[in-house]
């Protein structure tokens, strides 16, 4: 079967703007204009981890190299990718037979595991080990035959590689309005676990009600919710009540990216919007706005944030104050087939994920 490339929307051709006098006249601002700049922002380790998995596979093996859907919900990331011989497919059987594949970061269930393998496909397994986590939990509570109700979005790729792994014993809870329609086999064998990139305040009101239900419901043993997804969530509530407007840069299928905007007008922001990059933030936005947020997901490199504070700057939003509410340090071995392929080409450049969130 002929390899189908991930579809991907490119950025659009900029139109003329208006200036930053035409704006002004439009609707003159009262304070002074500032960006309120969060940190943390953008790559988070488990991403950084993936997408040098994906380099240094091109790098070592040649392209080209599958990879199954998206390495990392970022459109710029994956296109970047692209360019170097990446090749991104939907399903396992769209790789020819043989050839090397590599499993993204949100991770898969053991059915596509097992289907590469019947096809004698190389893989190299690039799921975050925040997401593996989740996975062992799940095992482990099947395994006890307790009911495990996950939060998460129906059919994003990180709940399906879960909910694949017991599939038996999983129902997927999509938020507080499915709470009423979930049934269980015993109310006092009942644990939740949840998808890595949702709203914090939303799993937790499912989980409050969940409770109400049942009673005896178990946590599971550590926050499922990845650090990094909760880190990016705090700094945006920090900075929404004092912004006129908040400008999340992320895709449109990044989860992550999506609660930013979210939380934001939850919190205070009195406009909010997501762009991929900077030529689609509109300059209409800018209308009577003396403070603006930014933040990006943890898909997203930090050069497309620069593209917006340099558009903004453009907009006499030039003055930054970076808000800072948690420092990252966390750092992800590369996946384990990759390290050893490193260790024999005596390749030391890069071994670990999670140091180059500005780059």
């Amino acid at each position: 079967m002929t390899p189908s490339a991930v579809s991907l929307s490119m950025p659009t051709i900029p139109r003329r703007r208006r200036s930053p006098e035409e704006v002004a006249a439009a609707a003159p601002v009262s304070g002074t204009k500032k960006v309120l700049l969060a940190a943390p922002r953008g790559y988070c380790a488990g991403v950084d981890r993936a997408v040098i998995a994906v380099e240094k596979a091109l790098e070592h093996y040649g392209p080209p190299v599958y990879v199954r859907k998206q390495i990392v919900h970022n459109v710029h990331v994956v296109s970047s990718l692209e360019e170097q011989g990446a090749i991104f497919v939907d399903e396992t059987d769209e790789v020819p037979e043989g050839a090397l594949v590599i499993f993204s970061a949100h991770g898969v269930s053991p059915a596509v595991v097992q289907s590469a393998e019947d096809r004698g496909l190389r893989t190299i397994d690039a799921t975050c080990p925040l997401v593996t986590k989740v996975h062992k939990e799940a095992v482990r509570f099947a395994k006890d035959d307790f009911d495990i109700l996950l939060i998460g979005h129906d059919g994003h790729e990180e709940v399906e590689g879960t909910a694949g792994e017991a599939p038996e014993h999983i129902q997927i809870i999509n938020g507080p309005h499915e709470v009423d329609k979930v049934t269980v086999r015993d109310p006092e064998k009942v644990i939740w676990l949840s998808q890595t990139t949702l709203s914090v305040d939303e799993t937790m009101e499912t989980v409050r009600l969940l409770k109400q239900r049942f009673p005896t419901l178990q946590d599971p043993p550590s926050d499922d919710i990845c650090y990094a997804t909760t880190n990016r969530q705090v700094a945006i509530k920090k900075i929404s009540p004092q912004a006129d407007l908040v400008i999340v840069v992320g895709s449109a299928n990044s989860s992550n990216s999506v609660r930013l905007v979210e939380v934001a007008l939850e919190y205070g922001a009195k406009a909010s919007y997501r762009v991929d990059f900077a030529n689609e933030v509109d300059e209409a936005w800018f209308e009577g706005v003396a403070t603006v947020g930014v933040t990006s997901g943890a898909s997203v490199p930090e050069v497309l944030v620069q593209d917006v504070l340099r558009l903004l700057a453009d907009y006499g939003y030039g003055t930054v104050e970076e808000v800072v509410t948690a420092e990252e340090d966390l750092l992800f071995s590369l996946p384990k087939e990759l390290r050893a392929t490193l260790k024999q080409a005596g390749d030391v450049s890069r071994a670990l994920g999670g140091r180059r969130s500005r780059d």
